[in-house]
C-alpha cells in the first residue's frame, strides 16, 4: 500500500514537473513571437521623394497608429537595390521604394507587394551646358548619367528613348548609360564625363543652378509625365498577413500624404531638418521648394504605368519575365479609406 501511494505521489509530481514546462515553453514562444508581431522595420531613402515617409515619422503618425506595443525601427538605405535585399533578409518589413526595383524582386520572388502610392513625378531631365543637346533626339551617342542600373530613372529614361527610337548601347544603340549617385552628378558635369543626368529631386534643380544643366523634360514631360511613379510603398507578405500591422501603417502614412498637400511649406521645413539630422548636410530651402513644385504627394497607382515599367524591364534583361500579376496590392489602402 505504501508502495503504491509513493508511486502515486511520484507520477503526480513528474506530469506537474511535466506541465510546469510545457507552460514555460508555451510562454517562452509566445513572449518571441510577440517580439517579432512587435516590431515594425521601416525603410525609406533619404531624400526628397520619401517625404511622407519622414513626415510620418516626425509627426508621430506611425507611433499613434500603431499603437504604444509596437516597436517602431527604422533605416534609410542609398538606392532600391539594396532596400529590397534589405526587406528580402527581413532587415526592412514596410517602407517606400521605387517601383522599378520593386517590381525587379517581385518577379523573382512574389513575396515584395506594392500596397500605395506615395510620389508621382519628383524626377527630371537634365543635359549639361558642354553637350550642346538642345533635344531628345540629340542623346543619340551621348552618355547619361542615371542613380544605378534598374532604377526607376533608368526605366524612366528608356521610356523616354523610345518616343524618338533610341535605345541604350546594352540594347544595341547608341546611348550609353552611366550609374552614379546622384549626388556625385554634379561633379560628373564640371569634368564633362556626362552628357545629360535622369535624376531625382533636387538633383535637378541643383544641376540646373550649380553645374550650369539646361532642362530637357521637366517633371510633367518626362517618360509618362505627371503619371510617373516615381515612390510607393512596398512591403513584405509576411508583414501584409500580421493582423492589423498593414492597416496601421497605410493610415499612417495616408495622413502623412494628407498633412503634406495641405501643408506643403511646413512639410518642406520638416525635411530639411529630418535629413540634417541624419546626414549632417542641410539642403537649402529654394533647392526644395523648387523640387517639391516638381512632384505630387499621392496614395494613388496607376496600374498602367507599373505594367509598362515591367515591359521595359523586360526589354532591358533586367527581369526574365514581365508578369506582375499580384504584384499591386491596395486592398488595405482601400479598407481604410
Amino acid at each position: 500500500m505504501k508502495k503504491l501511494l509513493f508511486t502515486l505521489i511520484a507520477s503526480i509530481l513528474f506530469i506537474g514537473i511535466l506541465s510546469g514546462c510545457a507552460q514555460s515553453n508555451q510562454k517562452e514562444e509566445k513572449a518571441e513571437q510577440g517580439s517579432d508581431e512587435k516590431t515594425v522595420k521601416i525603410g525609406y531613402f533619404p531624400n526628397l521623394t520619401h517625404i511622407a515617409t519622414i513626415v510620418a515619422l516626425e509627426k508621430g503618425y506611425f507611433e499613434e497608429e500603431f499603437g504604444k506595443d509596437v516597436k517602431i525601427e527604422t533605416k534609410t538605405v542609398s538606392n532600391g537595390g539594396l532596400f529590397m535585399e534589405a526587406m528580402a533578409t527581413k532587415a526592412i518589413d514596410v517602407g517606400t521604394v521605387g517601383p522599378g526595383p520593386l517590381l525587379n524582386f517581385y518577379v523573382k520572388n512574389p513575396n515584395y507587394h506594392l500596397i500605395s502610392g506615395a510620389v508621382n513625378g519628383g524626377a527630371v531631365l537634365v543635359a549639361s551646358e558642354a553637350s550642346n543637346i538642345k533635344d531628345l533626339k540629340d542623346l543619340d551617342g551621348k552618355k547619361v548619367a542615371i542613380p544605378v542600373i534598374g532604377s526607376t530613372q533608368d526605366v524612366m529614361l528608356r521610356k523616354a528613348l523610345q518616343e524618338v527610337d533610341l535605345k541604350p548601347t546594352t540594347n544595341g544603340g547608341s546611348v550609353e548609360l552611366f550609374a552614379s549617385a546622384p549626388a556625385d552628378t554634379v561633379s560628373l558635369f564640371v569634368q564633362k564625363s556626362v552628357d545629360a543626368a535622369a535624376t531625382q529631386e533636387p538633383w535637378g534643380y541643383v544641376l540646373e543652378n550649380q553645374a550650369g544643366g539646361k532642362l530637357l523634360l521637366d517633371w510633367d514631360e518626362f517618360a509618362w509625365g505627371k503619371d510617373s511613379t516615381n515612390t510607393v510603398v512596398a512591403a513584405s507578405k509576411e508583414f501584409l498577413e500580421k493582423d492589423g500591422l498593414a492597416a496601421s501603417y497605410l493610415k499612417a502614412h495616408k495622413r502623412a500624404v494628407e498633412f503634406i498637400q495641405s501643408n506643403p511649406e511646413e512639410s518642406q521645413e520638416i525635411v530639411i531638418k529630418h535629413l540634417k539630422d541624419l546626414t549632417g548636410k542641410e539642403l537649402k530651402k529654394e533647392e526644395v521648394e523648387a523640387a517639391f513644385s516638381r512632384l505630387q504627394v499621392t496614395t494613388d497607382v496607376n496600374e498602367k504605368v507599373i505594367q509598362e515599367m515591367a515591359d521595359i524591364s523586360k526589354e532591358a534583361n533586367y527581369i526574365p519575365s514581365n508578369d506582375i500579376k499580384g504584384l499591386i496590392d491596395l486592398s488595405v489602402l482601400e479598407g481604410i479609406k
